[in-house]
């Protein structure tokens, strides 16, 4: 009996260490595991020149949605993956009778990191991404192109400290444009245009989101 109580009390201290242990070990991997974030926003601006005209497409204001993926790089610095799309309109701002209207996808994939300054429940930070963006526009004679683009945004991390969080932006989008490319054209009785660029025209926008940060 004496024997069986002390492979007991052995198994039960085992135990324990063995929990402590698993626990520690799980404090080290939450602090520096993956996040994930889907998000949904809205984002503002942009436009595209045409060839030889003071005429423009001016893409409309929209929603916009996509996902981030972090992971810990030092204390205060963590790489970023991020996608974002917008599905809008760009309206023909020129001279023709009808100002034709064509539906545009810009899909963007960017490489990056964030820099996360001292905070405990609230986290502000800054983050910042350089890739590409694909953009379509579908109309009769439009094509697909994708340019070189970056992004740099400012936030905070709400619940840093759990394993669910917010995470809360205001970023700015800047895509480089390049001309031969027929990417918005619109043919028809009223108008036949379609939107080159201008060699290093930059494409700038603005964008406000919010996600939920799931920390694994």
């Amino acid at each position: 009996a004496a024997l069986v109580r002390a492979i007991r009390r052995h198994c039960v201290a085992t135990g324990l260490l063995l929990l402590m242990s698993l626990s520690a070990r799980a404090q080290d991997d939450s602090a520096h595991g993956f996040e994930l974030t889907p998000f949904g926003g809205y984002r503002f601006g942009g436009s595209f020149d045409v060839a030889e005209s003071t005429d423009s497409y001016e893409l409309q204001d929209g929603s916009s949605f996509g996902l981030i993926l972090n992971w810990q790089h030092t204390g205060e610095t963590k790489w970023e993956i991020l996608y974002s799309r917008q599905q809008t309109e760009a309206e023909y701002v020129g001279a023709a009778n009808n100002d034709p209207v064509v539906d545009v996808d810009l899909h963007s994939l960017q490489l990056g990191g964030m820099y996360l300054f001292e905070g405990n429940t609230v986290q502000p930070y800054l983050a910042a991404t350089v890739g590409g963006t694909h953009a379509s526009a579908r109309s009769s004679g439009s094509k697909s192109d994708t340019f070189f683009s970056g992004s740099i945004g400012a936030g905070v991390l709400v619940g840093t400290g759990s394993r669910f969080g917010l995470r809360l932006e205001a970023r700015a989008h800047g895509t480089l444009a390049r001309s031969n490319t027929n990417l918005f054209c619109q043919t028809g009785p009223d108008a036949n245009v379609c939107a080159f660029r201008a060699e290093g025209d930059l494409i700038s926008q603005v964008e406000t989101f919010a996600g939920v940060v799931f920390r694994f």
